[in-house]
């Protein structure tokens, strides 16, 4: 339950994360290969149009997309180094 809870949370935190992305994706910091891998799974989904629950689906088409970003974002910082966790204050 504490897991779903603190997903809600970084949620809500997503406006500290466009920026975060930006810096993970140029910083020297990442491998090229962990930067390549992230890039494939973000293009990859918003090019594939599969859903789970279909978008039109009022509400509960939205959450399966917001869970996949959720879930993005937080192995994206799970991997970052801790230099750009702290100019961002994303913790895990």
């Amino acid at each position: 339950m504490y897991r779903f809870f603190n997903r809600i949370r970084f949620l809500f935190k997503f406006h500290k994360s466009i920026p975060f992305m930006k810096d993970f994706f140029m910083t020297n910091e990442v491998k090229r290969s962990t930067k390549i891998l992230f890039a494939v799974l973000i293009i990859g989904y918003i090019a594939l149009p599969f859903d789970l629950i279909p978008d039109f689906i009022l509400l509960f088409g939205i959450v399966d997309d917001a869970t996949i970003a959720i879930f993005l974002l937080q192995q994206m910082v799970k991997v970052a180094p801790e230099s750009l966790k702290e100019k961002h204050k994303l913790f895990q």
